[in-house]
């Protein structure tokens, strides 16, 4: 991400210090990768001065050049110029020799002395866009009369100089996506070493609504989806070209300045953290915004000229007649604003991470807007930022607030509430921090200290610091504003022998491993993605069954893969082409599936695979082919090493090996043969290869030697009943269950949640839940008095404790 460094000290009004602070930065967790100097005008007007052109006449050998006489204040130079408009009396910007000028692709070149046509040329006579003052080309730039020769365009024009800084943005740091988180992060900084540092965030007291002549409408359907949404209409409004200043703000982060309606919402996004979108007011039908997801594979045309079929859980920006926006991503072709456009519907809003982020992949879109939504922005700064971005196009368009702002914002989003014990804070950094420096530190981060005990302290952290949740989280934030560097190290080493079981899946991985390398096999680790193509080359692993990326690399790596062969075979190829003939290769891996709809399944594998002789030929001895019953050796050894010594055999049912068995003790734990010509073909390998798949998680059952208890299975029958609840929003499904546990605890065996309903026919406030309640009694059958008189003694402990009332 970059920021500027002239707009973060728009925030915070201190000293220029650029290495001091992008050092700090780093140890504060935003990671400066790097720093670039940013010049509005590239170069900087450097070797440009005015000149007078004091005379030009006609060049005797072509038509379109002059030879001009250019007075610069030291000398008087002989230049040849091809503008047509180059006059005598002029005062010109002249780029002397050695001068270094850009074009409009950033190349530097030089001024040089030479000859043009016969005649010398000692410098050159600018156009605007030769100086990056502007984009005409039609002639040379003519300066105001009444400026002195000599003088240096650099004084004469306003150029921004800035620094660029490139920062590593780690993912859970949404609350820095903007010139102001960076800016609250660098104060906190500075606050430890200095006093408290003023925080200057822009005014929107001057916001007024002038006129309510445009108001629209707004309706939101899934506030899940759109928790909050604020609108604001102006009119009156002049689409040009955006000031310079917030031109080179725009530019020194690398984003190419449109118009002064757009420039802006950009602006306030990069300033601020929250995305905005404007629409042009007279593309809405029926003065109503309706934001709601549409049918599946409804089609939309996004601003760039491409049409999506939407999924039916894409929330879309409407109007009473047709989709205008896909919320938090892209706007559409046809509701934009254009140069014809005079009045605008500007939106403002808190949309659900995890449905932009859906929406995002599904139609590939990596959007500014999609980028900030999809981390989580700040909730409470929606208002805020829409009157900062009225009030800066009022400034730069004109034009009039016709309308209140609509704020739809149902369901608050809370700050988050967590104590914080001083005991776990000296724990965790392992020194103790002065209390006052903790509490100071915390306020310098916006995170508010309710009140203080003598065993720590009661936070509000506010809702857009949604990685701070614990209070190791609190700490975390602590350590990294107060300095890594200096907590104090020690000269004791501390270790723990862990205990745990000698069967765990890592130890038993390396006894098998240990055991194969014994035997002369080498131990790979291939990629868990694949091309789909693998998956039709047998039936018995079925595309319909395989799990997709949904925004793959390469068409390579587009599925996870459902057999550990495809990796076995690319490597057995990978290594014959390079003369390695005698293989014998393992790996411990995954397989995965899709066997119903969005239900995923992981299964663990060893395989073992073999190709040529089981060794290189010598003098003294022969080299035997690893063949079939090599391979089932191998796996044999394996089985008995963990003490698996009877195993069943049966032919395989792999559809990728021509012949083979499969092993089995209870359940099946291993299929082995060797691969289908046609298969290691497909993968470029004409040799024989050997093929052995071992069921890891059936392994792994079999050698645990843990005592699991048995008891006897219950000779009476359970009893099922039902309640449908009408609680408070704030009671949660754990806590009925807990009540309901703790009510009854001889005979009730579990509770289920299957159905909850929140919707407009229920009083505000509410909402319903459907709870299962299972009983049994392991001594007799219940009668229908006992499993009333239990049904009525939870219902009436629900009501009491929790507010539940029977819908």
């Amino acid at each position: 991400m970059k920021v500027s460094y002239n707009w973060i000290k728009q925030f915070i009004n201190v000293p220029e210090a650029l290495e001091e602070h992008t050092a700090l930065l780093t140890s504060l967790g935003l990671e400066v990768e790097g720093v670039e100097k940013f010049e509005s005008v590239k170069g900087g007007l450097e070797g440009i001065v005015v000149g007078h052109v004091e005379s030009c006449e006609q060049h005797t050998n072509a038509d379109k050049l002059k030879v001009t006489r250019v007075n610069i204040g030291t000398e008087t130079l002989q230049i040849v110029c091809g503008a047509p408009n180059v006059a005598v009396g002029q005062k010109v910007p002249v780029a002397t020799i050695g001068t270094t000028l850009y074009d409009d692709k950033g190349e530097a070149w030089k001024i040089k002395k030479g000859k043009i046509r016969g005649e010398e040329s000692h410098g050159m006579i600018c156009a605007e866009d030769e100086l990056g003052l502007g984009a005409s080309h039609a002639g040379i730039m003519v300066l105001d009369e009444n400026l002195e020769v000599g003088t240096l365009l650099k004084d004469i024009f306003s150029i921004e100089n800035d620094h660029v800084i490139e920062i590593g943005l780690t993912p859970n740091r949404s609350d820095a996506m903007s010139h102001m988180g960076v800016a609250r992060d660098l104060r906190a900084g500075l606050a430890v070493k200095a006093d408290a540092i003023e925080f200057i965030t822009p005014s929107v007291s001057s916001f007024y609504i002038d006129n309510r002549s445009g108001r629209v409408d707004i309706e939101v359907e899934n506030i899940e989806l759109a928790p909050r949404y604020c609108g604001v209409t102006l009119t009156g409004i002049k689409i040009k070209e955006s000031p310079e200043w917030i031109k080179n703000r725009l530019k020194a982060i690398g984003l190419v300045p449109k118009n002064n309606v757009i420039d802006v919402t950009n602006y306030v996004m990069h300033e601020l953290g929250q995305p905005l979108h404007a629409f042009d007011l007279n593309k809405i039908t029926g003065n109503k915004i309706i934001v709601k997801t549409l049918a599946k594979d409804t089609p939309f045309t996004t601003l760039d000229g491409i049409e999506h079929l939407l999924h039916e859980e894409d929330l879309m920006i409407c109007d009473t007649e047709k989709p205008l926006c896909i919320a938090g991503v892209y706007g559409g072709e046809n509701s934009g604003v254009t140069e014809g456009t005079t009045s605008i519907f500007l939106e403002s809003a808190y949309f659900n991470p995890v449905s932009v982020r859906k929406t995002a992949k599904r139609h590939n879109f990596n959007t500014d807007a999609s980028f900030r939504f999809e981390r989580g922005i700040d909730p409470n700064i929606t208002e805020y930022a829409l009157k900062r971005a009225a009030l800066l196009i009022q400034e730069t368009a004109g034009g009039e607030i016709s309308s209140d702002i609509t704020d739809v914002y149902s369901q608050k989003i809370e700050d988050q509430q967590v104590f914080l014990p001083f005991a776990k804070v000296d724990s965790l950094i392992g020194q103790e921090i002065p209390r006052e420096e903790i509490k100071s530190i915390l306020r310098t981060l916006d995170i508010n200290v309710n009140n203080v005990t003598e065993s720590g302290l009661g936070l509000t952290i506010p809702a857009y610091r949604n990685d701070v949740t614990r209070p190791a989280d609190v700490i975390e934030e602590i350590l990294r504003v107060y300095g890594y560097d200096r907590i104090e190290g020690s000269s004791k080493l501390n270790a723990t022998i862990a205990t745990s079981s000698r069967f765990e899946n890592n130890r038993i991985q390396n006894i098998v491993a240990q055991q194969l390398v014994g035997q002369g096999f080498v131990e790979m680790m291939a990629n868990s993605l694949t091309s789909e193509k693998n998956h039709t080359l047998t039936d018995h692993i079925s595309s319909k069954n395989e799990v997709r990326m949904l925004n793959p690399l390469s068409s390579d790596l587009a599925v996870m893969r459902q057999s550990l062969i495809y990796g076995g075979l690319e490597a057995v190829a990978h290594n014959l082409n390079r003369k390695q003939e005698n293989l014998r290769l393992f790996e411990f891996g995954s397989s995965y599936h899709q066997y119903q709809e969005r239900q995923f399944t992981e299964n663990k594998h060893l395989s073992i695979i073999t190709a040529g002789n089981t060794g290189d030929q010598s003098w003294n001895s022969t080299s035997q082919p690893a063949d079939f019953f090599y391979l089932k050796g191998a796996v044999i050894s394996v089985l008995k090493r963990l003490g698996i010594n009877t195993v069943n055999e049966k032919p395989t049912k792999l559809e990728f090996l021509s012949e083979g068995i499969a092993l089995s003790s209870g359940a099946k734990i291993a299929d082995l043969g060797v691969v289908k010509k046609k298969v290691a073909k497909h993968f470029g390998v004409e040799v024989t290869v050997h093929f052995a798949n071992i069921y890891w998680g059936e392994i792994l059952k079999l050698v645990s030697k843990k005592h699991t208890p048995v008891t006897q299975i219950p000779k009476f029958p359970e009893v099922s009943r039902d309640f449908a609840l009408l609680v408070d929003h704030a009671v949660s499904f754990k806590e009925l269950r807990e009540i309901a546990l703790n009510s009854e605890k001889k005979l009730l065996k579990s509770v289920q949640l299957f159905d909850v309903y929140e919707g407009s026919k229920l009083p505000e406030g509410k909402k319903s839940y459907a709870l299962n309640f299972t009983l049994q009694d392991t001594n007799k059958t219940l009668t229908d008095k006992q499993i009333d008189k239990t049904m009525n003694k939870i219902q009436q402990q629900l009501e009491d404790h929790a507010g539940a009332v029977l819908r």
